[in-house]
This record gives C-alpha cells, structure tokens and sequence, in this order.
C-alpha cells in the first residue's frame, strides 16, 4: 500500500500567522502555498465572514455538513468550531 504524502507548506510563517488567526489548516496551507507561488497574487485582505464564535449552532452545523466532517451531529457548539478549524 502506497504511504500518503504529507503536504507541504511553502510559507511556514503564513501558515502559523493564518492557524493563529483561526484558519483551517486546509484554507491556511492553501494561502501560505498561494502566497509563496510567484505566479499566483492571492489577496491580503482575504474575506470578511465573521469568526466561528458569532455563528449559530446551526450555522455552524450546515457548514461542517458542507465539509463533510462525520460525527457532527454528536457536537456542540465548541466541538462544531473546533472541528471546522481543524478541517
């Protein structure tokens, strides 16, 4: 069986500033590699959604359906975040 790859981050500092900042490691990584990809000019604003925090149970249950994330409906609030963030 073939081992998977881990991903590698071109920008480690990116990275860590954007996990800091409540990122996913997947929107994290996909910016950090962005930003380091000279061919690429990714935004520095980035979006303007509110944090985790502000939404809803609900709202944060559809967006972690949206993702696909399994247990889901076993979880909190807190855990519903926790999981979107670590997505």
């Amino acid at each position: 069986m073939a081992k998977r790859a881990k991903p590698r981050i071109k920008d480690a500092d990116t990275y860590e500033a954007l996990r800091d900042q409540g990122a996913s490691k997947e929107k994290a990584a996909r910016i950090a590699n962005a930003q380091a990809n000279d061919a690429m000019n990714p935004s520095k604003k980035g979006g303007k959604a509110s944090p985790y925090e502000e939404w809803t149970k609900d709202a944060l249950y559809e967006r972690a359906q949206d993702i696909g994330i399994s247990g889901r409906s076993k979880m909190n609030k807190d855990q519903l975040i926790k999981a979107l963030r670590n997505h």
